[in-house]
This record gives structure tokens, sequence and C-alpha cells, in this order.
């Protein structure tokens, strides 16, 4: 089924940046509390891969499910990204604009067969660590039922469903899923390279398929180190001791911030100072180690 000519122009625009061979990387993170500083340790690898290369870093804040978003967020984001010297190129892209361009592609979906309702609660698939496919077949409709519209799930290959399962990209709440928005984004804007934290790894199957089903090529994704806190924990953004705020208060410099982001990752050593900029020259072209495919 071809694309209709509006989401065909979308892809052209993306193609338009990957063919020109230039490396578009981003960082995209939830307006959901502050940043702490296993986001910001990702930040610096993902701007570091990018101006490594001389290539774009692009800054989109997936601000899609509005009731978890909190207030001042985005501004905070911005703010402790600047104050860390990590500039980012062109305007900020926000998720919450684009409904209606994840709406289109979700429709072509749907048109296109690719798509079922499904009417499972989250209480039939606990312990099932992937969808069953329970509604695959069934007959249960897209609209109403007991107060409740289904969730819309991608019909994902035999043969890939294993490491998926079917994937779900609209909720029964109605609010876009993630693994659609973040995919059609990457299309759009042209990334070529996904720099993220080794939590997400378990996203990949998953955003695979969505690829397949919209018959794009994904881009190239890199896992990073996770930054844990005393006890060996992954920092969580409840967390809220992990934010910048607090090293502020405590005198630290954005070059101190840095340096100790950096020697988390065996970049520099323990205790030096440097800007983002004076530790992009120290890398000089150096691959960095840390990122696994």
């Amino acid at each position: 089924m071809q694309f209709p000519d509006h989401l065909q122009r979308h892809l052209e625009r993306g193609a338009s940046f990957r063919d020109a061979g230039r490396y578009r990387g981003r960082f995209a993170p939830s307006p959901t509390g502050v940043l702490h500083l296993g986001n910001l340790q990702t930040a610096l690898l993902s701007w570091l891969a990018a101006r490594q290369l001389g290539g774009d870093w692009l800054l989109r804040i997936d601000d899609l499910d509005t009731p978890r978003n909190r207030s001042g967020a985005i501004e905070a984001i911005q703010m402790d990204l600047t104050w860390l010297g990590l500039n980012w190129d062109g305007p900020v892209i926000l998720q919450s604009q684009r409904r209606g361009i994840y709406a289109s592609w979700l429709s072509w979906l749907r048109r296109s067969g690719k798509l079922f309702a499904c009417r499972c609660s989250r209480r039939e698939l606990t312990g099932q660590p992937i969808y069953p496919g329970t509604c695959r077949r069934a007959e249960r409709g897209w609209g109403w039922k007991q107060k409740r519209l289904p969730s819309w799930r991608l019909q994902v290959p035999a043969a890939d469903r294993f490491g998926s399962g079917d994937v779900v990209l609209r909720r029964a709440d109605g609010f876009i899923a993630y693994q659609l928005a973040t995919v059609v984004d990457e299309l759009c804007f042209g990334i070529t390279d996904v720099v993220r934290g080794e939590d997400l790894r378990e996203a990949l199957p998953a955003q695979c398929s969505v690829f397949a089903a919209l018959e794009q090529p994904p881009p190239r994704f890199h896992h990073g180190p996770l930054l844990c806190d005393g006890h060996g924990m992954k920092l969580s953004k409840r967390d809220g001791s992990s934010g910048l705020e607090l090293l502020r208060h405590q005198g630290l410099s954005p070059a101190a911030v840095i340096g100790q982001l950096a020697a988390a990752l065996r970049l520099v050593d323990p205790g030096d100072e440097l800007t983002a900029q004076e530790l992009l020259i120290h890398m000089d072209q150096e691959s960095i180690s840390v990122l696994h495919s």
C-alpha cells in the first residue's frame, strides 16, 4: 500500500538528511522531572558522538504522556543542558505539537491492515513478558465497549514476535504510544544514529518491528552504560537529589560536573575538570569505547 503524498513528503525530507551523509543524533528526554546525572551522562555521550563527527545534535522533548509531565520541566531540561555547554541544533522538537503527524501514520497502518484492536487488560497480561496474541483474530471492534476503547497493536510477523510481541501503537486511553512516535520522529528528522542508555536496549526489537511495518530502515543504535547510585541501582528521576540543582548549590562548576561524568565513563581521570568543548578536544576523534551497538 502506497503512502499518501503528505506522509511521503515526511519520509523524503528525512531521507534527504540521511542521504547527505552527515551524522544526525538526538537527545530525547521526557519532562517528567529533573534530569538526573544518569540522563546527563547519556546526553554527554550523545553530544560527543555527534560533535566528534561534525554532525547535528537535536533536542526532542517526549511530552506526549501529558498526565506524567511536570510543570517547568521542559525549561529546566534546556537550562541544564545549556549550563553544561551541551548545545543543540535547530529548534526544540516537542512531540506534543506533532500529534497530527503520528495520527496520520497510525491511520495508514490501520488502513493497511497492520493493526488490530486489543481489549486485554493489564491484569490479564500480568506475568506475560511477550503479548500472547489473544486478540489477534478476535472480532472485538474498534469502538467503545463497556466504557473502554481498545488499544491498537501492530501485527508483528511470527518470526519477529518473540523479541517484541505485538507492539501497542495507540494506548487504550487514546494516547499515541512511545514506540510509534519515536520511530516516526527518527524517520522524519533523518536521524542516523541514536545514543541512549543500556536500559533502553530492550525496546529495540519493538522499535525495529515498527520500522519494518513502515517499510523503512532504522538508524544505528548505540547503548551506553548506566550511572548507578552507591547501592548499584540505576538513578531515577524520583531521586531528586541526583539533579544539577543541588550540585550548583554546592558550588560545583559546569567543568566540574562534566569532569565527573567523563570520569565515570573513563574518558578522563577522576578529579579532572574541563568544559564540554575541552572534553571534545581531549577526545580528538577517538572512538567512544563505552558505546555498544
